[in-house]
């Protein structure tokens, strides 16, 4: 396995106590109008640690300065060791312009795995609550729980064609609500908690994870925190804020 390419990366990895690589693009190929779906190659199993966990890419694209942007990983295949990404690609960021513009055999530093959100392995059901970049992180995670469990996700789409539907154990209770976003700002919560106010909570221990906008996962832990679920119950990942750009961590400031 190669060395990063930068030793920026290096030395990131080293303060975190985690993996520093250089991967290979195996693969690139729109899977709707807002995600593309990336493969890379290079000590997968280990990079992209368990279900929940995300990786820091170096992007750039057309001759733009390197950052760092953050990604969930949607899936592993450890025979191929490789690693899949689904990136939000419709907005004009670093990382939307890299995942459009990346070619087969291009190399970029990797930084993993990152993140602290697991699967809560005794909790009866899990609910997945977010929008489409949430997806492939809620996709990975659902497909880990054990049988017989109980997935739900409520997930806000930008277009219709974001439905996107993978295969799981036929012993998984699965429901799914698309709400659509009709227009309305990313950092609006008015779909998401409509979606949510729709759904009766099963019985039961559950657990919550919220993937999305930082304004918009604020307001749905609170609606959750009404309907009865304790905050250790909840786990929120914001991971872009609007009206801010995310960091040269690939993170959206957490003040208030």
């Amino acid at each position: 396995m190669a060395d990063p390419q930068h030793q920026s990366t290096l030395d990131l990895a080293t303060r975190l106590k985690v993996l520093a690589r250089s991967c290979t693009v195996v693969a690139r190929r729109p899977l709707s109008s807002s995600l593309v779906e990336v493969v890379l190659r290079g000590d997968a199993s280990h990079l992209a640690g368990v279900p929940g966990n995300d990786v820091m890419l170096l992007v750039g694209a057309d001759g733009e300065s390197p950052t760092r942007r953050r990604y969930s990983v949607r899936s592993v295949d450890a025979t191929a060791d490789t690693f899949t990404l689904w990136i939000a690609a419709a907005h004009d960021g670093p990382g939307g312009r890299w995942a459009r513009t990346v070619d087969e055999g291009d190399v970029v530093d990797v930084v993993g795995p990152r993140g602290k959100i697991p699967l809560d392995e005794v909790a009866d059901w899990h609910l997945f609550i977010g929008d489409v970049p949430s997806m492939g992180a809620f996709f990975r995670m659902a497909q880990s729980i054990d049988v017989p469990g109980r997935a739900i996700f409520i997930l806000e789409l930008d277009d219709p064609t974001d439905a996107l539907t993978p295969t799981f154990d036929e012993a998984l209770g699965v429901t799914a609500i698309f709400v659509d976003r009709d227009g309305r700002a990313h950092d609006d919560p008015t779909g998401l908690l409509g979606g949510l106010a729709a759904f009766t909570l099963p019985p039961d221990e559950g657990h919550a994870y919220l993937f999305g906008e930082f304004h918009v996962m604020r307001a749905v832990k609170t609606a959750l925190l009404d309907r009865g679920l304790r905050s250790e119950q909840i786990s929120l990942k914001a991971y872009y804020r609007i009206g801010q750009a995310n960091g040269a961590n690939g993170e959206p400031s957490k003040d208030v």
